[in-house]
């Protein structure tokens, strides 16, 4: 009861803030502080006049304030937005602002607003600040450091305000806002607000119109140079469906359409006489490359910053990787054990970068069940590429069973500044260290 009564407490103070901060320009918050400054400094009328500046800004806040009644402005908002964008990158956007009454209206701005960031009574049971064992008893108690930790990592993002150029009466007019989001996963809108400040420039007058739209942010991505992926052909029972056909070895599968670029030898003779147009006879490949790409979910902190690189340093991998003559699939476990396969034609980057988008650290399982889910597909795999968050004696286990079974591996241990994979089990050959906050930097020396 108490922690709930917090929250809300906590989440008045923020929607008195936000308010505050979108409808006073800067003026008129300096105009508030002095207003506040006057009303302390001029309670002694007899000693000072300070009430005298008390009154009039008083005043002229009142009258900022009532003419922001008079503005009647209806509007049409209309996104475009990109299918993806990337985490600490810009991203830019089209907004389409239609004037709905007959009124020419300039001095007007645009104020995107995204969806509530404040967080529920379970994220903030369950959320762990970064450093809050270092915090003093009263905030750790109270909580609200974490509550604004929390709170700025649901905001995603910090949208400026834009200003548009003069709408003439039914007219419309364009307007490209650029954000950078912070985090991966989905960037929500729910509304966007026209605001045209007073006379004064103290205060604004909104109109908000419901606009909701999403975009998803892809984890960040890091150069990597051509690393060797050690590994040969391995035999595919079945081999993959409509994967290219450039393995060693072709089973038949099954007769198809002509498509503009198949071999003169592929075509089906008797089935073309028979039906009247080009038919060709589909293979499925025996033999090709197939690496692994396995990360590590188990966080001991829940949305933790090493966490973050793991889910980077994967994605930056699915794009380094040629997938147009080998398959990568992409291992981690969540409320379950997750398997995606990309190259071949079955799918392509872009649906390994969703996938990993919207990955979250697992909490109800053990490491042992990526240790399965990875081992049991090693008479497959040609090579594997393991990211992990800790070097401790599950993962060196891992890492040492896959090489036992004959699969060469790359274990890349993302940790904390100082941290070595020599100080946890032996060492072995292709393990290499990321330092939490610069595993670009590690990633360009592999």
């Amino acid at each position: 009861m108490i922690r709930r009564a917090l929250l809300r407490s906590f989440g008045a103070v923020w929607l008195l803030e936000t308010w505050m901060y979108r409808r006073f320009t800067l003026s008129g918050r300096l105009a508030l502080v002095a207003l506040g400054v006057a009303a302390v400094v001029g309670v002694d009328t007899n000693r000072t006049v300070a009430y005298q500046a008390f009154t009039f800004l008083a005043a002229l806040l009142l009258v900022a304030m009532a003419s922001s009644v008079l503005f009647r402005g209806r509007f049409t908002i209309r996104r475009d937005l990109p299918r993806f964008g990337t985490a600490g990158e810009p991203l830019v956007y089209r907004v389409t602002v239609e004037n709905r009454t007959a009124r020419y209206q300039g001095g007007l701005l645009l104020q995107e607003r995204l969806t509530d960031p404040r967080p529920t009574l379970d994220e903030f049971m369950r959320g762990r600040e970064p450093g809050e064992e270092r915090r003093n008893w009263f905030d750790r108690k109270v909580g609200y450091p974490r509550w604004m930790w929390l709170l700025t990592r649901n905001q995603r993002a910090a949208p400026p305000e834009v200003a548009l150029p003069p709408l003439i009466p039914r007219g419309r007019s364009d307007v490209s806002p650029q954000i950078v989001p912070s985090r991966r996963g989905h960037l929500r809108f729910a509304a966007a607000t026209i605001a045209r400040p007073d006379p004064f420039g103290l205060f604004k007058a909104c109109v908000t119109e419901p606009a909701p739209a999403s975009v998803l942010i892809l984890p960040r991505r890091y150069p990597i140079p051509r690393v060797p992926l050690p590994g040969a052909r391995k035999y595919q029972p079945g081999g993959v469906a409509l994967a290219a056909s450039v393995g060693d070895s072709e089973e038949f599968a099954a007769l198809r359409d002509y498509r503009p670029g198949d071999p003169l030898r592929r075509i089906h003779w008797k089935s073309w006489a028979r039906l009247g147009k080009p038919i060709v006879k589909e293979y499925q490949d025996e033999y090709f490359v197939r690496h692994a790409l396995v990360l590590d979910t188990f966080a001991q902190v829940e949305h933790s910053a090493r966490f973050e690189d793991a889910v980077s340093v994967a994605a930056s991998f699915v794009c380094a990787i040629e997938t147009q003559e080998s398959l990568l699939d992409l291992l981690f476990v969540g409320p379950q054990a997750y398997s995606f396969t990309a190259g071949r034609g079955l799918a392509h980057d872009e649906r390994m970068l969703e996938v990993l988008a919207d990955v979250q650290p697992c909490t109800t399982a053990s490491f042992a069940v990526l240790h399965r889910l990875v081992v049991d597909r090693h008479a497959a795999l040609s090579g594997a590429i393991c990211v992990l968050l800790e070097w401790d004696a599950d993962r060196h286990a891992l890492i040492r069973d896959l090489e036992a079974r004959g699969v060469p591996t790359l274990a890349l241990v993302v940790g904390e500044g100082g941290a070595s994979v020599n100080e946890g089990p032996r060492a072995t050959a292709g393990v290499h260290h990321l330092e939490t906050g610069r595993v670009g930097e590690g990633l360009g020396r592999l």
